[in-house]
């Protein structure tokens, strides 16, 4: 493994456990509600339906059938909840690349290394994907042992497949947030921009289906190639994951020419 990489890893290491006991509590937690649910299916359906006005229900994935196990999963793991914390996190290790340590002060140290831009920025984020990918790996395995005990019954490729598009989708908005700051030296613009891309691109998927004016912007949303394919019935939507992927490597491109054309002061 290259030397910035591993020093990358052991650099974002705090960072990386907190997240994943965090994400992992956070799903382990609440897929053990599902038995109660499962053995009251009517009331629970009904409670969702008749708890969340219709806007914040589409907002969470609809939950009308919430009490099945394809059901759950999608509102509570893959829906809404689970992915907005696991962006939060890759955008704040994103910042970590480039914009942070710029801001500090200790990314002109490491440029007075033998290594040229292009190359710590293609390190740095190699290091964020294996970062991420560790999260993913942990959740995965809480997900598919916790859900056969609570006998959820949904397929574990299934399960590997909406979990690979959560991977996926985290990512790119990593990648996002490493870009521009790669582009700028400014964290808090980079997290600006990460964030509000994800809100709006989530909010304009969810209401896209029933909102005309909407239908167009959804092309441009990460979360539509993420969720349209519905991976937990139909399995990996593997046209719309290279969608994000092909959006992830355009990302990266653009860090790398950025910052090798950008005057950091050294």
């Amino acid at each position: 493994m290259p030397m910035l990489v591993r020093k990358s890893l052991r650099d974002y290491r705090r960072a990386l456990i907190g997240w994943t006991i965090g994400i992992c509590v956070f799903v382990g937690m609440y897929t053990s509600f599902f038995p109660q649910m499962h053995q009251n299916p009517d009331f629970y359906n009904q409670a969702a339906i008749a708890k969340y006005p219709d806007s914040l229900r589409k907002l969470m994935g609809g939950l009308e059938n919430i009490a099945s196990g394809t059901g759950f999963l999608q509102a509570v793991v893959y829906q809404l909840f689970v992915p907005m914390l696991f962006i939060m996190c890759a955008v704040i290790l994103g910042n970590k690349a480039i914009a942070a340590p710029e801001e500090s002060g200790t990314l002109e140290l490491t440029l007075t290394l033998p290594l040229d831009r292009k190359r710590l920025v293609v390190e740095r984020f190699a290091a964020l994907a294996l970062g991420l990918l560790g999260i993913a790996v942990a959740s995965l395995a809480v997900v598919t042992i916790l859900g056969s005990s609570v006998d959820l019954g949904v397929a574990f490729d299934r399960i590997l497949a909406a979990h690979t598009g959560l991977y996926l989708l985290v990512l790119f908005f990593g990648t996002l947030a490493l870009a521009v700051g790669a582009a700028t030296g400014r964290k808090a613009l980079a997290m600006s921009v990460a964030g509000v891309y994800a809100v709006a691109g989530y909010v304009v998927n969810a209401l896209a289906a029933d909102i005309e004016a909407m239908r167009w912007l959804n092309r441009l949303s990460p979360f539509y190639y993420y969720s349209e394919g519905n991976p937990l019935v139909n399995g990996f939507p593997t046209g719309d994951y290279l969608v994000l992927l092909a959006g992830t490597a355009v990302l990266v491109l653009t860090a790398v020419l950025a910052f090798d054309r950008r005057d950091v002061g050294v």
